[in-house]
C-alpha cells in the first residue's frame, strides 16, 4: 500500500512537470477538457469525455496505421518500414493497455474502490513508460495525452476523498507498520501497568464519550484518544499547559467555548471538554479529510500541519504517512501511539491484559445553589466523601464553589438531602489561592531566561520561588519550582477588581469565503465557534462558500501595548553584534534581557531588542 502511493506521488509529481509545458507548446484541445475539478460528480462525467477523446485520437491513429498496414512492401523505398511497423504495433499496444486501464480504474472509482483504481492508474502509467518518445515520435501526443488523463483521474479520486466533511463512513484504518509496533511494544511492555490504569478509568468516562460522538457521527474509536492525551485523568496537566481529559491549552479551549476565570476551569469537565473535543475534532476532520491527519493536527495544531503540507511539492497528497517524518517528534508518535491503542484494546486476551477494578460512571443530579460554599462542607451536611463531589465537579479549581449561582453535581441518592440543606450550609469568604508550582529539572545549557521562557513566566519569579538571590548560574540535574502561569493571580472575585478592562461587543456581518472553517473565523474575531453557532442556529460545523454569518466578537478596550521586538540568536552572534546590527547599546541589550556581562547566549534563544 505504502509503495503503491509512493509510486503515485512520483507518478504526479513527473506527470505535471511533462504535461504542464506538452500542452503550452501544443492545440491539441481536443483530447481533453483541461477544466479545473468540479466536484467528485463533474470529475466522473468528465473523465468519461477525457477517455472519450482520448480513444478518438486513438481510432485516428489506428485508421491510418491500418492503412499503413495495407501498403504493399514493394512499394517501400526501405525494407526495414516492416520492421517500423512491427515497433509501431507495439507502441499502440502500449496505449491501449493504458487505456483500458483507466477505464478499469473509473469502473473501481464509481464502486468505492479507490485503492484498486489506484492500482490500474499505476500500471496505466508503466504501461505508458515504456513508449519511448524519441523511438516512436508519432506517439508522442498520445502519450502525453494519457499521462494526462492518468493525472487527472488521480486527483479526482483524492478530491473526491476531500469532499466528505465527517461521519462513521470513513472510520479510523487500523494500519498495522514498525512504528504502530513499536508502540504497541511500549504500552504492552514497560507502559504497561500506565495503560491497564488507564483502562480502568476509562470506563467512568467513556460511556458519555461514546454517545456524544454517535450523535455527532464521528468513529467509536476516538472514545480512546484521551487514553493516550491523559491517561483518563481529569487534572493531567502538561508541560505546554495543555489540561484535562482531551488537553486543551487555554486559548483552543476558549475557541471551542471551555471558559476559565479565578474559581473555574471547564477544560477540566469532562462532558463539557468532549463536546468541544468533538467540535474541534468534526473542524479538522473537514479541513484534512482523513483521521490520521485530522488526530495529527489535534496534537500539534492544525496550523503547524498545514505549514507542513504546503512545503510540499504535490500537496493533494497530504496523508498522515505522507508527512509522518516531517512532523514533530511528539506528533509523529501520537498517530502511532492511538493506532497501537486500538490494536491492543481489540486483542487485549492477546497481550494479556485485563481488567480488574474499572471505576464505574457515578449517577448525579445536578443543583442550583447561590451560595459560596466549599465542597468540603456539603460533603459533611450530606454525609458523602468530599473525592466523590470533587470527581463530579472537577471544572472547581479550589474544591469551592464561586459567588454566583452555580450548577453543582450531587450524588443522585443525596440529591433531596442537598436541596434541603443548601440554604443552611454555612458560607465561606473567598480567600486568595495559594500559588501553584511545577517542577522542572535543569537540563544542559538551560539558563533561567530560557526556563522561564518555556513556562511563560519571568526568571525573578523563578528566583523568588527558589530563594536564588542574585546567583543565576543553574546546574544540570538540579530541580526548580516554577511557578504557574495558568492560575489567576489577583483579588477574589468578591472585591472590587481596580483597573478591570471595559468589554465591549459588536455584532457585524461576514461571508463565507474559500478555504475558512469555524474555527479560523471564530480566532479571526475574537470569539468561539459555540458563539458563532448559536447566533446562526447552525446546527453542524460545515459552511458554504457566500454563506453570511452574524458575527457578535467582544473585544477588550486596553491601553495600547508597547511593541516589543525580538531576535532569535544564530550561531556566531554575540551581545556585541547583535547591539551593533539593531543600533543599541550592550548595556541595554543586557538590561533588557536580565541578563550579564558573564551571562551565555545559545543559538535559538529569543531575546528582546527593544
Amino acid at each position: 500500500m505504502l509503495k503503491s502511493k509512493l509510486a503515485i506521488i512520483s507518478v504526479c509529481f513527473w506527470i505535471f512537470a511533462g504535461c504542464q509545458q506538452s500542452f503550452r507548446a501544443t492545440t491539441s484541445e481536443q483530447f481533453i477538457n483541461t477544466q479545473g475539478l468540479s466536484g467528485s460528480h463533474n470529475g466522473l462525467e468528465s473523465s468519461e469525455q477525457d477517455s472519450k477523446k482520448i480513444n478518438g485520437s486513438r481510432s485516428s491513429t489506428r485508421s491510418g496505421f491500418d492503412d499503413y498496414e495495407k501498403t504493399d512492401l514493394s512499394e517501400s523505398e526501405n525494407p526495414s518500414d516492416q520492421e517500423n511497423g512491427d515497433s509501431d504495433l507495439f507502441a499502440q499496444q502500449k496505449i491501449d493497455e493504458a487505456l483500458e486501464l483507466c477505464n478499469s480504474a473509473q469502473e473501481m472509482w464509481e464502486e468505492g474502490k479507490i485503492e484498486d483504481a489506484l492500482s490500474n492508474l499505476d500500471d496505466a502509467y508503466a504501461s505508458i513508460m515504456e513508449i519511448e518518445t524519441e523511438t516512436y515520435p508519432e506517439f508522442y501526443q498520445q502519450k502525453e495525452d494519457v499521462r494526462f488523463l492518468i493525472s487527472k483521474r488521480i486527483l479526482e479520486i483524492y478530491a473526491s476523498r476531500q469532499t466528505v466533511a465527517n461521519g462513521p463512513h470513513n472510520e479510523i484504518p487500523l494500519i498495522m507498520n514498525n512504528f504502530v509496533q513499536d508502540e504497541i511494544n511500549s504500552l504492552t511492555g514497560p507502559e504497561r501497568n500506565f495503560f491497564i490504569q488507564a483502562l480502568e478509568r476509562s470506563h467512568r468516562y467513556r460511556p458519555y464519550i461514546i454517545s456524544e460522538l454517535k450523535k455527532a457521527g464521528l468513529p467509536e474509536e476516538i472514545s480512546w484518544l484521551p487514553l493516550i492525551e491523559s491517561g483518563f485523568k481529569l487534572r493531567a496537566l502538561s508541560s505546554a499547559r495543555a489540561l484535562g481529559l482531551w488537553q486543551f491549552i487555554p486559548s483552543t479551549g476558549y475557541k471551542f467555548g471551555l471558559n476559565r476565570d479565578h474559581y473555574i476551569d471547564e477544560r477540566m469537565d469532562p462532558e463539557k471538554a468532549t463536546l468541544a473535543a468533538i467540535n474541534y475534532l468534526k473542524e479538522l476532520h473537514g479541513l484534512f479529510g482523513d483521521w490520521t491527519t485530522a488526530l495529527a493536527a489535534y496534537n500539534c495544531g492544525e496550523g503547524r500541519v498545514l505549514g507542513t503540507i504546503r512545503t510540499q511539492k504535490i500537496n493533494y497528497l497530504d496523508n498522515f504517512w505522507d508527512l509522518y517524518q516531517k512532523l514533530p517528534r511528539e506528533t509523529a508518535r501520537y498517530v502511532p501511539r492511538f493506532l497501537a491503542t486500538l490494536h491492543i484494546i481489540n486483542n487485549l486476551e492477546k497481550y494479556n491484559i485485563s481488567i480488574e477494578q474499572p471505576l464505574s460512571p457515578i449517577p448525579y443530579r445536578t443543583c442550583e445553589i447561590t451560595n459560596q460554599v466549599r465542597l468540603s462542607d456539603i460533603a459533611d451536611e450530606i454525609g458523602v466523601d468530599a473525592a466523590v463531589l470533587q470527581d463530579l465537579n472537577p471544572e472547581l479549581r479550589y474544591a469551592m464553589l464561586p459567588d454566583e449561582t452555580y450548577q453543582l453535581r450531587v450524588p443522585e441518592e443525596k440529591a433531596e438531602l442537598f436541596l434541603s440543606k443548601a440554604d443552611s450550609i454555612k458560607s465561606t469568604s473567598s480567600p486568595l489561592p495559594q500559588t501553584s508550582y511545577i517542577t522542572h529539572r535543569v537540563g544542559k545549557r538551560e539558563t533561567l531566561f530560557s526556563i522561564a521562557e518555556k513556562y511563560k513566566t519571568t526568571p525573578e519569579a523563578i528566583m523568588d520561588a527558589n530563594n536564588l538571590g542574585k546567583a543565576r548560574k543553574l546546574t544540570a540535574g538540579r530541580k526548580l519550582k516554577i511557578p504557574d502561569a495558568s492560575d489567576d493571580q489577583g483579588t477574589p472575585k468578591t472585591a472590587a477588581r481596580p483597573g478591570k478592562l471595559e468589554k465591549t461587543k459588536t455584532v457585524q456581518k461576514y461571508t463565507v469565503q474559500r478555504g475558512d472553517n469555524l474555527f479560523a473565523i471564530a480566532e479571526k474575531f475574537n470569539t468561539t465557534t459555540k458563539s458563532i453557532m448559536a447566533e446562526n442556529k447552525l446546527s453542524g460545523t460545515t459552511l458554504t462558500v457566500g454563506q453570511n454569518l452574524t458575527i457578535a466578537s467582544g473585544k477588550q478596550i486596553s491601553p495600547p501595548k508597547e511593541t516589543v521586538t525580538r531576535y532569535k540568536v544564530k550561531n556566531g552572534d554575540s551581545p556585541l553584534s547583535i547591539a551593533k546590527k539593531h543600533k543599541i547599546s550592550v548595556d541595554r541589550l543586557l538590561a533588557l534581557n536580565h541578563l550579564s556581562k558573564k551571562s551565555k547566549i545559545f543559538p535559538g534563544q529569543n531575546l528582546i531588542i527593544q
